[in-house]
């Protein structure tokens, strides 16, 4: 089967496309450094062309709230044509647990803008929300520094490894499209500023580090589950804990 992820040669889309190779697939990278940009529309027929799913892992170089919001929508809306044309059979994208939760955060507003297309584009699809990864909670600390001092939240976290989100990617693209949404995370939650203070000891890092209930995220106060998915979700669990995790860093 061809298989085209956009965001190909990225940390998740990588990780992918070696997955679905490993298991006789025809797996593109596709990326402005592959000649692909959804973004413009450059060197997206050639590349989906004979291709049966499209997997959409890509991610915007800024993360300024206007230029986050253009980049999920050019790329979702020239996806759609293009795979429309090409008789693209399932378009599977990589979104985030409680996107709706957070409005005042623009990177979580533009992905519930990217969901609404995808489902608009009338190519069948699945969207998989995962939570936080494993590998970004030091740089979550870090961004979350005030005058010298990291001030964290004490609401929920459940990180998962980037390795289990690209085999449930994998999953979702070899089975059938849901046309609805499923949910990923990690094997256990944490408070944030519990398992945050882990990562940020693991990078040296040496700054004070406090708890605080108001701290924002990326802009948005949490609530105790924002980040987490809801009681009732019955999500799919990543195999891989934070200290297994850690053990391979």
């Amino acid at each position: 089967m061809k298989i085209v992820v956009i965001g190909g040669t990225g940390l998740i889309g990588g990780k992918l496309v070696k997955l679905l190779q490993a298991n006789g697939h025809e797996a593109l990278a596709a990326s402005p450094g592959t000649g692909v940009n959804a973004v413009t529309g450059d060197g997206l027929a050639a590349a989906l062309a004979g291709t049966e799913v499209v997997v959409d892992v890509a991610n915007s170089p800024s993360f300024a709230p206007a230029d986050v919001l253009e980049f999920f929508q050019k790329s979702s809306r020239n996806l759609g044509k293009a795979e429309q044309e090409a008789g693209v059979r399932h378009h599977v994208a990589l979104s985030i647990v409680g996107t709706e939760r957070l409005p005042q955060n623009g990177y979580f507003a533009a992905k519930v803008a990217q969901e609404e297309l995808i489902k608009q584009n009338g190519v069948p699809y699945t969207i998989l929300r995962a939570t936080q990864f494993m590998e970004f909670l030091a740089a979550i600390g870090q961004s979350s520094a005030v005058d010298g001092t990291i001030r964290l939240s004490p609401a929920l976290i459940q990180p998962v490894a980037a390795d289990d989100v690209a085999q449930a990617l994998a999953d979702v693209a070899l089975a059938a499209p849901l046309n609805g949404t499923t949910e990923l995370a990690g094997p256990q939650a944490y408070p944030l500023e519990q398992i945050v203070r882990r990562a940020l000891a693991a990078a040296g890092e040496t700054r004070p580090i406090t708890t605080d209930p108001h701290a924002p995220y990326f802009g948005s106060v949490l609530e105790h589950g924002s980040l987490v998915p809801a009681a009732d979700a019955r999500p799919r669990l990543g195999a891989i804990s934070y200290d297994a995790w850690l053990r391979q860093q």
